[in-house]
């Protein structure tokens, strides 16, 4: 499938007027990052606005965190799905399906083995597929897409790793029948967790001109 602006998610959110206002942009899914070793990890105190669209997915973004923790978080803050940004087991994965919609990142580059996606195959709901880089995500760069030639599973994914109208071309370029959507971050950021609503227009923009 090709891309369009309707199938897409915009992670790293922190602050609640930068949130309010890209939640007026509509996009299917909003990513929270719970990790405390990241630049856009919310904070103690975070509260996802009230007033956020309630048609837009909530996403907890976890780095191996401990299951009751995360079980608590997902209360707190009512999230739909947890996306695993580690090392995280199928069993940890599984544990979790049975309350709440799971992601399973994957860090790619040339050495990537694609079978051991094949162990979350049934488990999960989608695969995030992003760059390995110093960072669990928000490396601003992207890894090579010809090499999810190789994905030849059954679970649809989300394209990440420095997206922006910087690779529009390589995005009409790109394609994948398990092809889901793809998951912007650091190549619409101002600052770290905070997001520019002029260049996620612009990007959207740019892609409508792509066609579906």
């Amino acid at each position: 499938m090709k891309i369009t602006p309707n199938v897409w998610k915009v992670c790293g959110m922190r602050d609640a007027h930068n949130v309010r206002a890209v939640g007026q942009l509509q996009p299917d899914y909003m990513g929270f990052i719970f990790y405390k070793a990241s630049p856009r990890f919310v904070g103690d105190s975070f509260r996802i606005p009230n007033d956020l669209p309630t048609n837009i997915k909530r996403v907890g973004v976890f780095v191996n965190q401990a299951l009751d923790r995360v079980y608590q978080l997902i209360e707190q803050h009512q999230l739909d799905f947890v996306q695993l940004h580690g090392d995280e087991s199928v069993a940890y994965a599984q544990e979790l399906q049975s309350r709440v919609g799971v992601i399973k990142v994957f860090r790619v580059d040339e050495t990537f083995d694609f079978s051991f996606t094949s162990e979350y195959e049934n488990i999960v709901d989608f695969f995030l597929f992003d760059t390995k880089g110093k960072h669990y995500g928000g490396n601003a760069i992207r890894f090579d897409w010809n090499l999810l030639k190789k994905y030849v599973g059954n679970t649809p994914f989300f394209l990440s790793g420095g997206i922006s109208e910087a690779n529009i071309q390589d995005l009409k370029n790109f394609h994948h029948e398990m092809f889901f959507g793809i998951d912007i971050n650091s190549g619409v950021e101002e600052q770290p967790a905070i997001k520019s609503v002029d260049k996620i227009k612009s990007l959207f923009e740019s892609l409508n001109k792509i066609g579906t």
